[in-house]
């Protein structure tokens, strides 16, 4: 499982500041986890996956990364470690999560593993985020716009409010494509609404893409 754009953006820009504990939920690689770590000196990570290859691979990221004290990787669904743990609470939680609802399945059964779900999952995500948020959690996600709109008509279900919607595009006057939102326990008196573009022209990156991955890609 390669990094991607849309984990590098969430690890980039998941609002993270004042968190002591974050659970990453599908955490592949770990790369979400470890860039969360580098921009919270303090935080505490409980990394999630039901890929046992994948959960190899973040530990063995996690291990050999400066911030292996503060990451803990677990081969479980995000329901059956809730189950097991059911008095954990977190300041955030994110996900990148499968979200081809309605897609042709690929032909690698490891690839729908990681790339497929239901409405099923988001309405046990919810569920999740509604009962392990702290009092002022909230839970991070990069998804479609389709899948983003189905979530936020059903956050009030579940006593969520919709804080923040970052719109990705690849250029500035193209459609978004991908959405950060971030829903919190808090009822928000306003939602932040942002843009985000990834390429200022063909394959150049724009400044801010430069600026939110500086950190993490030595190609900047």
């Amino acid at each position: 499982m390669k990094i991607n754009t849309d984990g590098v953006l969430l690890g980039a820009l998941a609002n993270v500041s004042n968190a002591k504990h974050i659970c990453d939920i599908g955490t592949g690689t770990g790369v979400i986890a470890l860039m969360l770590a580098q921009r919270n000196k303090n935080a505490k990570i409980d990394a999630l996956d039901i890929d046992y290859r994948a959960v190899d691979t973040a530990t063995k990221n996690f291990e050999n990364s400066l911030f292996h004290a503060r990451l803990k990787c677990y081969h479980h669904s995000f329901v059956e470690f809730f189950e097991m743990n059911p008095l954990k609470k977190y300041d955030v939680i994110v996900s990148n999560p499968p979200f081809f609802l309605n897609a042709l399945k690929a032909d690698s059964e490891m690839k729908n593993l990681a790339r497929h779900t239901d409405i099923s999952f988001f309405l046990d995500l919810l569920r999740v985020a509604a009962t392990h948020l702290e009092v002022r959690g909230s839970i991070q996600l990069i998804i479609p716009l389709d899948v983003s709109q189905a979530i936020q008509q059903l956050a009030s279900d579940y006593h969520l409010s919709i804080s923040e919607v970052i719109n990705i595009k690849s250029f500035v006057d193209k459609e978004a494509f991908r959405q950060i939102i971030r829903l919190s326990k808090e009822q928000a008196q306003i939602c932040k609404n942002s843009d985000f573009v990834i390429y200022s022209r063909e394959k150049e990156h724009s400044m801010e893409y430069r600026a939110a991955l500086k950190d993490f890609f030595t190609i900047f």
